[in-house]
């Protein structure tokens, strides 16, 4: 059975590595501080799964300093934009395996491709994962994991449809660069709102005023991205806050732990992208500067 290693070791990475693992694949979880990695492997990663039970899996852990990866391993990494700039040069050392990006947001594409590795992949997670403590992860939602060949080949569509189909549904598609850029549009909708007025997904359809926000928020970036608009119509945007109602979006548990979130590699990114295009995004704009402004002051809930 092929090695894969999870380089990251938040909500997507462990939900990620428990499914593998419990597939059978032989799972090295790789972390960035030492007293994770010694959490992990003392004691395993639980799994609290959607149908309320509770699995442990035994997992092998090593921080991104001792990580040596043997052949014909594959590598998973679900970092976060910033932590992956760091984790660059590190890949760059790597012999020829496979890579698959995680991240949210569109300025990690060119730098994967970058990378010498002949095969890279790129996914889109949209499902629900929440990470409590060091080792504990909960199962939120079923959803989709969208993949694209970046380029190369596509032996991780595989390896997911074999050993994560309970977790959410497989859907591979052929332009990397515009799944990423959908993506993107949907955490624009949800991740800087919920932010901002600290409430969970579903708030944003039962609260009048937040719909009300919604609403704007969604003709504004339509009337900016037209082509997008048969892609997602507003109905799609409304079950997706349906679907996920009691999650906490990345943004809001970023701003809950006074971290830096992820809103120059997705709103930023939109937000140029709309500017070469000549549109005007007035309310994203607002946004934006309010969560740098926040960010700033490092202010937590």
């Amino acid at each position: 059975m092929r090695c894969v290693y999870v380089i990251g070791a938040g909500a997507v990475g462990l939900l990620i590595a428990s499914f593998l693992r419990k597939a059978g694949y032989a799972v090295t979880v790789v972390t960035r501080r030492e007293e994770q990695a010694v959490e992990i492997r003392t004691y395993g990663v639980t799994l609290f799964q959607m149908d309320g039970q509770q699995r442990n899996f035994e997992v092998d852990a090593v921080t991104e300093r001792q990580l040596v990866v043997e052949e014909g391993a594959m590598v998973i990494v679900a970092t976060k934009y910033d932590a992956l700039q760091a984790l660059l040069p590190t890949l760059t050392t790597l012999s020829d395996v496979p890579l698959l990006f995680m991240q949210n947001g569109l300025l990690h594409y060119e730098q994967a491709l970058a990378l010498k590795q002949q095969h890279i992949m790129f996914g889109s997670a949209q499902f629900g994962a929440e990470k409590v403590g060091e080792t504990t992860v909960y199962h939120r939602g079923i959803g989709v994991l969208k993949l694209a060949v970046g380029r190369g080949n596509d032996d991780f569509i595989r390896i997911f449809e074999a050993a994560c189909n309970e977790a959410f549904f497989i859907e591979q598609l052929q332009d990397a660069e515009q799944m990423l850029l959908e993506k993107a549009l949907l955490n624009c909708f949800v991740n800087p709102l919920t932010a901002l007025l600290q409430v969970r997904n579903g708030q944003l359809i039962h609260n009048e005023y937040a719909y009300h926000l919604l609403q704007q928020l969604y003709t504004e970036l339509m009337q900016a991205f037209p082509y997008m608009q048969q892609k997602f119509p507003f109905q799609t945007v409304y079950q997706l806050c349906e679907r996920t109602a009691n999650n906490i979006s990345s943004m809001l548990a970023d701003r809950q732990a006074g971290r830096k979130s992820e809103i120059e590699t997705i709103v930023g990114a939109i937000m140029k992208k709309a500017e070469k295009m000549g549109a005007d995004v007035p309310t994203l704009s607002v946004l934006y500067y309010l969560l740098l402004a926040i960010e700033e002051s490092g202010e937590k809930m």
